[in-house]
């Protein structure tokens, strides 16, 4: 499968910001990846660095001394699936954890009473299907600063606000869940995507709350606990204004079919 993703972010900060893009496809040992990248301000191209960031995501980190107005963009044709990842011990016992988007500690009586006796994929596909039913997808309906619990009193939110729901959930019931990051080919509107990954007989099984896109075409750009882990963009230390976003992810040829109860992989 062929896949072109591409993404374009304009914007401006003050002086002295120091900022992070979690935007490139994450290494994962497809057959091939040709990308290129661009970070400017008034026509001059500023130097940046690539870091390491958990399950081969990449960051590209710089600092602007002045006050700019910052145009970045990314493109990547990517060839091939990914090589599935080696999960640690260390791993699981951190996505088990209730974390500051996903307060599954709070959601705990929420969880045994909807899912009483259910375990492993059984429970996975219940709780997707249930965080589908109970949330209404709405544009700008919740705020960044917003949690699991937030949003299920709320009952919307964007893609962040299913997802960070269904990790709550299965955190609750002792399954290690996180949050991913991802570009979606036929996701509509277009943007960046969050979905959940759910750790059951050894695989990280990739759910979709919202059923927007296929799961079989999704790109991995970042993973972790949940939404802070995984921002598109952040400042760490200054501050800056988003002015634009603009979100491109195609397959070539038809999409896949998704059949929402199938087992998936981000591959």
């Amino acid at each position: 499968m062929q896949r072109t993703v591409s993404a374009q972010l304009i914007f401006s900060t003050q002086a002295k910001t120091s900022i992070v893009l979690a935007i490139a496809v994450a290494n994962r040992g497809y057959t091939s990846v040709e990308e290129q990248i661009s970070i400017e301000t008034a026509g001059r191209q500023l130097a940046y660095r690539e870091l390491e960031d958990l399950h081969n995501g990449r960051l590209f980190a710089l600092e602007l001394a002045e006050s700019s107005e910052v145009n970045v963009q990314y493109r990547a044709v990517v060839e091939g699936q990914a090589t599935p990842e080696l999960t640690s011990e260390t791993e699981l016992i951190r996505y088990v954890r209730p974390s500051r988007y996903c307060e599954s500690d709070r959601l705990l009586p929420t969880s045994y009473a909807e899912f009483p006796g259910l375990r492993g994929l059984a429970l996975v596909e219940a709780v997707r299907h249930w965080v589908a039913q109970e949330l209404s997808y709405v544009s700008g309906s919740s705020s960044p600063t917003d949690g699991a619990v937030e949003a299920l009193l709320a009952r919307r939110g964007v893609c962040r606000d299913f997802a960070h729901l269904a990790v709550s959930l299965l955190r609750a019931k002792d399954v290690p869940a996180r949050l991913a990051a991802v570009y979606a080919p036929g996701l509509t509107p277009m943007d960046f995507h969050a979905v959940a990954e759910a750790w059951v007989e050894g695989e990280w099984y990739v759910l979709d709350p919202t059923g927007l896109a296929p799961r079989a075409s999704m790109l991995r750009i970042a993973t972790g606990r949940d939404a802070s882990d995984t921002a598109f963009l952040s400042t760490v230390g200054g501050s800056l204004t988003l002015k634009e976003v603009r979100v491109s992810a195609t397959v070539t040829g038809d999409l896949p079919v998704e059949d929402p109860t199938a087992r998936i992989t981000l591959r």
